[in-house]
């Protein structure tokens, strides 16, 4: 019997202009598709021309600049366009999709498609809804006292996957991809009766728990950020809260 986490996976990841889902902007994303551990993945990668100026602590980060993107990117609205059909197309296949604090990256992109395509994520993902493993989630709950960070680089450390470049879209797409079948593996005895659809399920639980335990630790030291339980993707705001 082959589980979940030995078949295929998708996985999706983006760069960004910052850390606000609601105003900052996809710069460039990819989507890695893998259908059995060792075989040669297939990669589909985004360059986007946000319309916006590019900060230079983003470009730090992933060393994409205004004068690269300009020249070499695409208008967000196709591309846009192009993400969500893919996406759709995982689901539709069955494909368990990746995506490293999928709250991140899939509110972003459902603000993007609004923005720019006048339709949301779950538009393109009724008929068949997507199966999200977020391995920073899994993670969490399934090693909840390991002490430490558990960033992408901390997850692909603790599991032994190579992440050869960070920061890349597609590289750390890959990466998150590994991260989970090597978790997978490593939690099997507590994964291996679970399909993807009840582990989707179970991590909105897992997620809002998790909520609640770092905005109590923020409360404890005085921190005034709030952290949102919603997970894979974040509620639309209200016109007036934008």
């Amino acid at each position: 019997m082959t589980y979940w986490y030995e078949g295929p996976l998708a996985a999706f990841d983006t760069e960004t202009t910052g850390v606000d889902v609601e105003t900052d902007r996809i710069v460039s994303a990819a989507l890695v598709v893998q259908d059995a551990p060792g075989v040669r993945p297939r990669v589909s990668r985004w360059l986007v021309n946000p319309g916006v100026p590019v900060p230079a602590g983003a470009t730090e980060v992933h060393g994409l600049t205004d004068d690269h993107l300009q020249r070499n990117g695409r208008w967000p609205s196709p591309v846009m366009f192009e993400i969500a059909g893919l996406l759709a197309e995982q689901a539709a296949a069955g494909r368990p999709l990746v995506v490293m604090n999928a709250p991140f990256d899939l509110t972003l992109l459902d603000r993007e498609l609004r923005r720019h395509r006048a339709s949301a994520l779950g538009h393109w993902v009724d008929a068949t809804p997507l199966r999200v493993l977020d391995p920073r989630v899994l993670d969490k709950h399934l090693d909840r006292y390991r002490k430490g960070r558990r960033t992408l680089t901390d997850l692909c450390a603790h599991y032994g996957v190579t992440l050869a470049d960070a920061h890349d879209a597609a590289a750390d797409a890959l990466a998150a991809l590994e991260v989970v079948r090597a978790l997978g593996r490593r939690f099997a005895a507590r994964l291996e009766r679970l399909s993807p659809a009840e582990l989707h399920a179970l991590q909105t639980t897992w997620h809002a728990a998790q909520a609640r335990g770092l905005q109590a630790w923020f409360a404890r030291s005085g921190t005034p950020e709030t952290v949102d339980p919603s997970w894979p993707l974040r509620p639309e705001l209200p016109a007036a809260a934008a």
